[in-house]
This record gives structure tokens, C-alpha cells and sequence, in this order.
């Protein structure tokens, strides 16, 4: 008798200490729900869920641009077109004559933009950019078409579109396909794959498209046209997760614009295609569903519960749910 009431003293002290431990002074849940609370009101959960879909992001870069003008007119002595080299016998230019002026230079762009996330799979944004650039005279054999600057300056009001080709998701699919040959009792393959898995992979892939309008501020001849130039561009771009909320990014690709030089008297213009080749880098920072705990004494670093609603410990700058070895 005395060693069963011992047994059972022992049993209720184990079942009150496993109580002790379920029970959290900072009111911290143990256990986290599969679709938690970012609020404790309704209207606030949804307000806090929606603002996880938007970023912020800024990039600059460089460019290099090459532009091309055919030229054709019934009077070509109303433009700039001078000889560039002193030759003795100077080209004369005709109504008949079709020529290819083109040239190159260099631009320094500096943009924002705020993107909105849909499904892990696109992104849809809208932002707002200045482009510093030189502007080259235009050159065909010994001819040279002359502007009145050496330079430009002008906005770019864009739109963008972006979807996404390769990233954790879908690389944990890839991964998933790659092992389907073994069996599910197969304990050591399962086993690798689940692991793989579960390793941070903090790569995005994007193929990702500007378009809009572009307005000088700084013309580089007063002849050309700037209304209404439209412009797009097509890029790869590819993403470096430093947290769940902050993102580093290097994009390349190709811009494609034109602009319109035209003469008053007779009236007429001369179509000047520009391409630009560009490479940039960025910063892209989400704005963060989950807010900041700061519950006295809680000193949890990672994401965790009170009373039901989710938190974060840490910054947006750093990983809300480090593993060994991130801590620092």
C-alpha cells in the first residue's frame, strides 16, 4: 500500500509539473496553429495579412545605350548634319538620300517602385525613376547629326510586372519530383529528401517587365519631341533573402524607347530608336505582417504566440526563426 500512494504521489507531481511547463508566465502558446492570428480584432487580422503582400524597393545601376536614326528628308539642310573630319571634297546630301546615323553613350539611373505579391508566383508594382544620361552626336560615314547637349535628364513613370521562375516552393517541388523514383519506405531517401527540403534556400529567380512613359527634364535638343515616349523593358532577375523581410537583388536586361525629332517649317521629324543595356542592383524591404513583440519579460527571439496572436523577436532586418549557427 505504502509503495502504490508513493507511485501515485509520484504520478500527480509529474502530471503538475507537466502542467507547470504547459502553463507560460509571459502568456506565450506552446503550440502554434496552422493559420494564426497577426491581431486580436477581425479587421485588424485582415489589414495585417494584406500589408504582408507589399515591398518597398529602391535600385540604381548603370546603362549603356546605343541610339539609331534613318534618316531621310525633302530638305536636309534644315538639319544639324555637319562633316566631322576635314576632307576636301565635302558630302553632299540629297532628297533622294536614305542614310544610317547612329551612336552610343552611357546612363545612371536611380528608382523606386512598391510591389505587390500575388501567390508566391507574380508581382505587380508601380514606381517612379530618374535617369542621368550623355546624349552623343549621331554619326554616318563622314557626317556627324549634332544635338544641342551633350547630356539629358529625365523621369520614367513606370508600371511592372514580374513572375517568378525558380525559388524555395518551387525548388521543394523539384525536390520532390527528384525522389519520387523511391518508395516511401525507402526511411534514408525519405529521410535526405525531407532534409534538403527543409534547408534554407534563400534564392528567387524572376523574369520581370517595365513599362511606361518617360518625360525629360533636361533635353538634349530642343527639337525633340517629348510627349507621350513610351517606353518598356524586359530582365532577369535574381534575389538574395537576408530575412524574411529584407531582400538584396542584381537585375540585367534591355530597354527599348524612342524619340521624335522634328522641324517646323516644312513640318517633318526623324525617328531616333533608343536601346539601352542595363544592369542594377537593389534593396527590397516587405512590410512585416507580424508586429513586434513587446510583452514585458518576453525575451523570445523567434516568432511566437501570446494568447493566440503571432509576434516576432527580431528585426525585419535579421531571420525571425534562426537555426544553429545564425544566431550572430
Amino acid at each position: 500500500m505504502k509503495k502504490l500512494i508513493a507511485l501515485i504521489g509520484i504520478l500527480s507531481l509529474g502530471i503538475q509539473i507537466g502542467n507547470a511547463q504547459d502553463e507560460d508566465i509571459f502568456g506565450i502558446d506552446s503550440k502554434a496553429k496552422s493559420k494564426t492570428r497577426k491581431s486580436q480584432s477581425n479587421i485588424g487580422n485582415v489589414f495585417r495579412n494584406a500589408i504582408g503582400n507589399f515591398s518597398f524597393e529602391v535600385f540604381t545601376g548603370g546603362a549603356f545605350h546605343t541610339n539609331k536614326m534613318v534618316f531621310t528628308s525633302l530638305s536636309p539642310s534644315l538639319y544639324p548634319i555637319e562633316q566631322f573630319q576635314n576632307i576636301e571634297i565635302p558630302q553632299q546630301i540629297t532628297a533622294e538620300d536614305t542614310l544610317t546615323f547612329s551612336g552610343n553613350n552611357f546612363a545612371i539611373p536611380v528608382n523606386a517602385a512598391v510591389k505587390i505579391n500575388l501567390f508566391n508566383t507574380l508581382t505587380l508594382g508601380a514606381g517612379y525613376g530618374r535617369e542621368f544620361g550623355g546624349m552623343s552626336s549621331l554619326r554616318s560615314g563622314d557626317l556627324e547629326f549634332r544635338f544641342d547637349r551633350t547630356n539629358y535628364t529625365l523621369d520614367r513613370a513606370f508600371g511592372s510586372i514580374g513572375l517568378v521562375l525558380y525559388d524555395a516552393n518551387k525548388r521543394a517541388k523539384f525536390l520532390r519530383w527528384r525522389y519520387r523514383a523511391f518508395d516511401s519506405n525507402n526511411i534514408m531517401m525519405q529521410s535526405e529528401m525531407n532534409q534538403r527540403i527543409r534547408q534554407i534556400y534563400p534564392w528567387r529567380f524572376m523574369a520581370e517587365s517595365e513599362f511606361g512613359n518617360v518625360y525629360m527634364r533636361k533635353n538634349f535638343d530642343a527639337l525633340v519631341n517629348t510627349n507621350n515616349q513610351s517606353f518598356f523593358n524586359l530582365a532577369l532577375r535574381v534575389e538574395k533573402e537576408f530575412s524574411e523581410y529584407t531582400k538584396f537583388f542584381v537585375k540585367t536586361g534591355a530597354e527599348f524607347r524612342k524619340y521624335n525629332y522634328q522641324t517646323e517649317i516644312p513640318e517633318e521629324f526623324q525617328t531616333i530608336g533608343q536601346n539601352l543595356f542595363f544592369a542594377q542592383v537593389g534593396l527590397s524591404i516587405s512590410l512585416p505582417s507580424t508586429k513586434r513583440c513587446k510583452v514585458p519579460g518576453c525575451g523570445v527571439v523567434m516568432k511566437h504566440l501570446h494568447n493566440g496572436v503571432e509576434y516576432r523577436g527580431s528585426s525585419i532586418f535579421q531571420l525571425q526563426n534562426r537555426r544553429v549557427g545564425q544566431w550572430y
